[in-house]
């Protein structure tokens, strides 16, 4: 009994792309790489039945992309509200302190 082959994916992906430019009977594609017909007629299935899935998934792609984009910036404004926040709240409470007690605080080892 002869030993199976074993094709990779991009090597099924060539063999059905012939089939399906019918340039050769899949006869003559299945004699040229050593394959039964029936086998090479299951990949040309299988790459008709999900070609148009091919197309949702570079649309589905597009869209998880552009999700991920509005919930990074959010996250970014969110960011710069806070900061701004500390900011606005630092300015003001740094105001009242008189000038030593402010370097006491950014340097606290001087006098």
């Amino acid at each position: 009994m002869p030993k199976r082959k074993h094709f990779s994916a991009s090597q099924k992906a060539q063999i059905t792309l012939e089939i399906l430019k019918e340039e050769k009977t899949v006869n003559q594609i299945a004699l040229e790489y050593g394959v039964h017909p029936n086998v090479l007629y299951r990949w040309k299935k299988q790459a008709m039945d999900n070609l148009p899935r091919l197309f949702e998934d570079e649309a589905r792609g597009e869209r998880t992309r552009q999700a991920e984009h509005e919930r990074q910036v959010n996250e970014l404004y969110t960011e710069i509200g806070r900061l701004t926040t500390q900011l606005n709240w630092l300015k003001k409470n740094l105001a009242m302190l008189s000038r030593s007690e402010r370097l006491a605080m950014i340097e606290p080892g001087l006098p």
